[in-house]
């Protein structure tokens, strides 16, 4: 959860989002229809910014959903979005639609997942992913980051571990930048520290990886006695209203070669 520090105002926080987003005053003023001025004066707190005015800099700044309602609240206005459990009966039709967007990628492996990246459903193949991967990292709530890197999760069946793992881990640092999230944090921090298993020389795996003959960065993995290739994709809803919804990813695993669309294929028969 994002916590605003006591006494914190809505100037300290715009100026921290537009330096993180490395803006002038001036450009900020542009997008926003403002002035370099008044965007000097609400964040020297000489001038307090209207509702209307805060939600307009949010935008231009991309600040996640969460983070608006923390700069209304320190604005001193009451946060604009709800934060909604998934069980929550107004979620019903997005929950049918995910349910059915998931069902319909089989045979290919596909999950959603929140802003901690805890797992909050996936398709009957990602269980085929997750053959053998013990209990203790199964039992809910699941976490893919940790799944992916733990030692006796799927790291030590990834052919290219640490190619991977940097994809992974810098996917969590532009995150944390971009959210200030205690919780994601320390996610990072615990399977950063995650020891590697050997190098197994294969291209990726080693410290010199080779490029790869594929589009995207692929994921192989080690499965059944054959090794699997995918790419993965990363869906978000557009203009959420709502700070659960705007946390949820979809993430899908493309098949990267023909071999891989032949095996996951004969699975279903």
């Amino acid at each position: 959860m994002t916590t605003v520090a006591t006494g914190t105002g809505v100037g300290p926080l715009l100026r921290g989002w537009r330096e993180r987003r490395r803006l002038s005053q001036l450009e900020l003023a542009l997008r926003a229809d403002s002035s370099a001025r008044h965007i000097s004066f609400v964040e020297t707190g000489r001038s307090r910014p209207s509702e209307d005015m805060v939600l307009r800099l949010a935008e231009q700044l991309d600040v996640p959903v969460r983070e608006r309602n923390a700069l209304l609240l320190a604005a001193g206005y009451a946060p604009r979005f709800t934060e909604s459990t998934l069980d929550d009966p107004r979620l019903d039709t997005l929950r049918e639609g995910i349910e059915q967007l998931l069902a319909g990628y089989d045979p290919y492996p596909a999950l959603v997942v929140d802003g901690s990246y805890t797992v909050v459903a996936a398709n009957e193949s990602i269980g085929m992913l997750l053959t053998g991967v013990p209990d203790h990292l199964l039992t809910p709530p699941m976490n893919a980051m940790r799944i992916t890197l733990h030692p006796e999760g799927l790291a030590p069946r990834i052919r290219n571990l640490r190619e991977w793992r940097g994809h992974l881990l810098a996917q969590m640092e532009r995150q944390i930048a971009l959210a200030r999230s205690e919780a994601l944090r320390e996610l990072y921090e615990e399977v950063a520290a995650y020891p590697l298993p050997e190098a197994t020389g294969e291209p990726g795996d080693r410290e010199d990886p080779e490029p790869y003959p594929y589009f995207a960065l692929p994921m192989r993995i080690e499965h059944d006695g054959r090794v699997l290739s995918f790419v993965s994709s990363i869906s978000t809803f557009n203009t959420p209203m709502d700070v659960t919804v705007a946390e949820l990813a979809i993430e899908t695993f493309l098949p990267a070669d023909p071999a891989t669309v032949a095996y996951l294929r004969s699975l279903k028969g």
